[in-house]
């Protein structure tokens, strides 16, 4: 009875994990998508960190243990390959766009994006640090510049800003809650339960931003060969079947 024992414990998998760093955003499609390679890859436990691309980015250059970082922008994604911790070339997988979104009950009475710039309103943006705070900020200079805004409507509508998170879910919670008249998201962050607690108003094709999310496998990575194979899945036609089904455009294959 000892040698069939033995050959069983020869046989079993090696358990290891894969340490994944992904912008906020990424929450729902990353989970799923880490649960799919989990299934196909015994002995394989995958585990996120979920936060702003910028505070993921110091941590990977401070040292922190990973295997992939997946960026919102490509600021972040360029500094961590600067500093030398990205292994080969990043790629971008996928797109996103912004939205504008209120709380169900729209305590502002806001029906247009005009509205954003009347006094007195409360509105909550990620911090210019955070890549959705960049874009938020650069398609308010973008409606500035069409008729109908007014040259001053970025500044008369940062002036109403209350609150400048550290990641995008936190401005799509506090809108949820009520604790904002407004808020600048992603489209893929108004997905699923959310969609139930905001309303949105779209943004112009010509003032909104196309974000290029970017991913890499990082040159420390204690698990190269699951992380080489986490980024093969997300840039799979499985992977991007999974990022669109949750509000995000695919990169064209």
């Amino acid at each position: 009875m000892l040698l069939p024992l033995l050959y069983v414990i020869a046989q079993a998998p090696v358990q290891r994990t894969l340490t994944v760093f992904a912008a906020a955003s990424l929450q729902a499609p990353f989970a799923a998508l880490g649960d799919s390679l989990e299934r196909s890859r015994p002995g394989l436990k995958v585990t996120f960190s979920f936060a702003g691309s910028q505070t993921l980015a110091l941590q990977v250059q401070q040292g922190a243990p990973a295997d992939v970082f997946a960026s919102a922008d490509d600021r972040w994604m360029t500094a961590v390959k600067d500093s030398g911790h990205v292994r080969g070339e990043p790629r971008v997988f996928v797109h996103n766009e912004l939205i504008v979104i209120i709380p169900a009950s729209n305590p502002g009475h806001i029906t247009e994006l005009a509205d954003l710039g009347r006094p007195k309103l409360k509105l909550v943006l990620a911090a210019d640090a955070v890549p959705a705070g960049r874009y938020a900020r650069t398609v308010l200079a973008n409606l500035a510049q069409l008729p109908g805004y007014g040259a001053d409507f970025a500044n008369r509508v940062t002036a109403n800003v209350v609150s400048n998170e550290e990641n995008v879910k936190s401005v799509l919670t506090k809108v949820q809650l009520g604790e904002a008249d407004a808020g600048v998201v992603y489209g893929s962050d108004v997905t699923g339960s959310a969609a139930d607690h905001v309303s949105t108003i779209g943004i112009p094709a010509a003032a909104n931003v196309i974000a290029d999310y970017s991913i890499a496998v990082l040159t420390h990575a204690p698990d190269r060969e699951d992380a080489v194979a986490f980024v093969a899945l997300v840039l799979s036609r499985v992977g991007q079947r999974v990022l669109a089904a949750r509000g995000f455009t695919p990169v064209a294959h």
